[in-house]
């Protein structure tokens, strides 16, 4: 292909239902070469997709050289642009060429493809393609959630971004949803950018649990404190956020060392909101709920109790578990509770 030579593509124009799509075929090589996939930065928020996995492209690479192989449609998207470095040109009938600078750049966006495209750059098998035509990031990112919503392998915690991303009104919608990615973007959160979504992790992150995880802690929480009933969610995502903030810091080395302690793994997560939810009804007035007042409560008990891996919460899962660690935490406190009674 010539230096700065555009790129075409014969097509033929139809709907996909309420969406003008063009329908094509085209060498995989090529088709890599015009496309990319817009894979989520957790550093940034930009993009919408999972992160790439290698292993699942190369088996597909592996499969579709094999003699009987096949595949349905890549689909793609051009997303509207004020420039001209994409334009269709009309033939007779349905019959359209697709014209895409050189200049611009990979131009279609892999829609549902990234997978089976990643590792084909070098083969000249032709594939069958279905191309939206002028879907922007938002509507794009739409019809791969409603694609992929039910795929194996696809990170929740994703889903639930794209929803949070979507969302009219999160707080009111989803608010355990609002709270946890509350906690995952306030700089002041011990969570702070810690919190997998499931796209391309940030620098140097130590991971500590998934957006989901948080999520449903969250949500037990909610469902367990009478502050629900009274206060919106705009009020009670700082006092959440003051909570962990109190964990972090009574509990600073095994928050330091997440693989070796269960404080931010699934079961302590859920296990500490209940807590939370144990502290936040005591409390006589709701404006007492405080970084200041977490600390205190926490401070008695908290310290005291084995968050190791080899601790107690070892091989505790599902929702027993839960209960079950609840139960250890809770004894932990009432133990404490009585140390100070008699040695007061």
């Amino acid at each position: 292909m010539a230096a700065n030579k555009p790129t075409t593509l014969d097509c033929i124009e139809g709907l996909s239902a309420g969406r003008k799509v063009l329908l094509g075929y085209a060498p995989a090589a090529l088709l890599c070469s015009v496309s990319y996939p817009d894979i989520l930065s957790e550093e940034t928020g930009q993009g919408y997709q999972r992160r790439f996995n290698a292993q699942h492209s190369l088996d597909f690479r592996r499969y579709i050289q094999r003699p009987s192989s096949t595949s349905i449609p890549l689909t793609f998207n051009l997303r509207p642009r004020t420039d001209d470095a994409w334009r269709l040109t009309g033939l007779s009938g349905r019959a359209r060429k697709l014209v895409l600078s050189s200049k611009a750049g990979p131009l279609l966006t892999q829609v549902d493809c990234q997978h089976r495209l990643g590792h084909l750059s070098d083969l000249t098998l032709e594939l069958p393609f279905m191309c939206f035509v002028g879907l922007t990031a938002r509507e794009e990112m739409e019809v791969f959630n409603t694609i992929n919503s039910k795929a194996k392998g696809l990170s929740p915690s994703l889903l639930d971004f794209h929803d949070a991303q979507l969302a009219t009104d999160l707080g009111g919608e989803r608010p355990e949803l609002f709270i946890a990615l509350y906690l995952r973007n306030e700089p002041a959160s011990p969570w702070y950018q810690q919190l997998d979504l499931g796209g391309e992790k940030t620098s140097g992150m130590t991971r500590r649990a998934s957006l989901r995880t948080v999520q449903k802690a969250v949500k037990l929480f909610l469902a367990r404190t009478t502050l629900s009933r009274t206060s919106d969610v705009h009020a009670l995502a700082p006092i959440v956020l003051d909570f962990w903030q109190a964990i972090s810091a009574t509990l600073p080395a095994e928050w330091a060392q997440p693989r070796k302690h269960f404080l931010t793994k699934g079961i302590g997560v859920y296990a500490l909101m209940e807590i939370a939810a144990d502290l936040c009804n005591e409390a006589r007035d709701p404006s007492l709920l405080s970084k200041r007042y977490f600390c205190a409560l926490l401070g008695d008990f908290i310290t005291q109790f084995d968050w190791s891996t080899d601790g107690p919460l070892k091989g505790l899962g599902g929702e027993s578990g839960v209960s079950s660690a609840v139960a250890l935490i809770r004894e932990c406190r009432t133990r404490a509770r009585m140390r100070i009674v008699v040695n007061g």
